[in-house]
Order: structure tokens, then sequence, then C-alpha cells
């Protein structure tokens, strides 16, 4: 059977990462880390009977946070995942939604872990990452080009971009158009559909853009499956159709919170 640290010593990495993102520096963020331990140590029941050993590692580190939150200030640290220039974004994002876009961002947690850790539900996660977006759009507003044949979903991608304070530059509805709108004004991020009116594709127009310029662009599709078949090159974001509207504002803040520029990843609501 095994012992206590046994059980949490693989996730001790990732959990001092967010402790120092919390704490703005190594030595802070490793003694939260440190009397996270210890009180677990001291009441071992608190993992124990626990269906989600993790969650509740990180839900054990931000309840003793909350105590020390006051006296030591907050502050957000520059770990490895983070550039230097995403640290300093995440840094004006208040301490809640901060958190939030770390655990589910970051961390990787379900909404539902996330919701568990921070001791809230679901609703209240969701007012919060919409927050974390709309704070990390207001340092990083960008133009956006929308690669979309269906009018419909074309405005509400519309909506959603410019509520968060973004812009949106142009509007494609072909391969052709595509890739004449980034030729006349060079977006910040693509929004692209997969199918287009005329039957060309979405991701054809998106890698011949790609051929001549680094842009992190996002997809859209009805037919997930059809593209994440294990072979590459795969689409790096992907959102499905019929999309909501806090998932594509989530993938939104967190590829422009980290400047991607790379036509590898993965990050798919």
């Amino acid at each position: 059977m095994l012992s206590l640290s046994d059980k949490i010593e693989p996730d001790l990495p990732f959990l001092r990462r967010f402790a120092r993102a919390l704490a703005g520096s190594q030595e802070r963020g490793d003694g939260v880390v440190a009397l996270t331990l210890e009180a677990l140590i001291a009441n071992p029941d608190n993992l124990q009977h626990s269906g989600n050993l993790r969650a509740s590692l990180y839900r054990t580190l931000l309840r003793l946070w909350k105590t020390h939150e006051n006296a030591s200030g907050p502050g957000i640290a520059d770990p490895a995942d983070l550039t230097a220039g995403a640290a300093h974004t995440l840094e004006a994002v208040s301490p809640r939604p901060r958190q939030t876009f770390l655990l589910t961002s970051v961390e990787g947690f379900s909404l539902e872990d996330a919701a568990y850790i921070l001791d809230t539900d679901l609703p209240d996660i969701l007012r919060l990452l919409d927050d974390a977006s709309h704070q990390i759009a207001a340092q990083i507003a960008t133009d956006v080009l929308i690669i979309e044949d269906e009018p419909l979903v074309a405005m509400d991608l519309e909506s959603i971009v410019t509520s968060l304070g973004h812009r949106v530059t142009g509007m494609a509805r072909t391969h052709a158009e595509a890739v004449a709108a980034v030729e006349k004004h060079r977006p910040g991020l693509v929004l692209a559909d997969i199918q287009l009116a005329d039957g060309s594709s979405g991701l054809q127009a998106v890698n011949e853009i790609l051929q001549s310029k680094a842009l992190p662009v996002i997809f859209i599709t009805a037919f997930p499956e059809r593209l994440l078949t294990g072979t590459r090159p795969e689409p790096v974001f992907l959102i499905t159709k019929p999309f909501r509207v806090d998932a594509v504002k989530a993938i939104l803040s967190q590829v422009l919170f980290f400047g991607s520029r790379s036509k590898t990843g993965a990050a798919r609501v």
C-alpha cells in the first residue's frame, strides 16, 4: 500500500509551480507548499476521503493560502511554464479570477474540479473565468480575423470577440477571402471554421497563411473526430460546434495569454 508521500509525490512539482505563481516567489511558494504538506501529515483524512487526490492537494493549499495572503500579499512568479510576458499579464488579474485561470488553463483542471478546489459552484467558476478573460483581454487586446461561412455563427463569434475588447478586422467565407484578408490587414489571432462556403478547407487556408506569417489559430468545427485522428499535422486549438460562449472566451484568453505562435499543441473544448 502506498504511503501518503508516495501518493502525492508525482503532483508536487505542479503544486509548487501553482504556489509560486500565487505567492510571487519561489521561497514564498515553496513555503506554502510546506505548510500544505504539514497540514496533510497532521490530518491525512483530508486526502484519504477524497475521490480526487490532486484536486484535494490544491484545495488544501488554497485554504492555507487564504490565511496567509493578507500578510504576505498576492503576487505572480515566473514559473518555468510561463513566459515573462505571460507572468506580467497575469500579475494584473485580480486574485480569484487569476486562481481560476491558473487552475483551468495552466494546471489543466476541469471546471468542476476548479469549483471544488476553490470551494464554490460551477456558475461562480464560469463568472470568474469570464472576469479573467476580460482582464487579460484588457491588457492584450488584438485584431481578429474570423473565417466562417455561416453568417449567424460568424455574428456570434464577432459578438464574443468584441465583448472581450478585441477587434474584428476581417470576415472571410472562403479560402481566397481568408488569404486576401490577412494580406490586407495582418491579425493577431485567427478563428477558422474547417468547412467553408465554396467547399474549400479552412485548414488549408490557414496552412497557406502560416507559410509566411506566424499567427495563433483557433479552429472551429462540428466534426472534431475527422481532425483529431492522431496523425500529424493536427489543429492546435480546437472548439467544437455547437460551442459554448464561455468555452470560446476561455480558449481566446488562453491562446493570447501564452502568446502561442506554434503549429503544434493542444487545447480543446
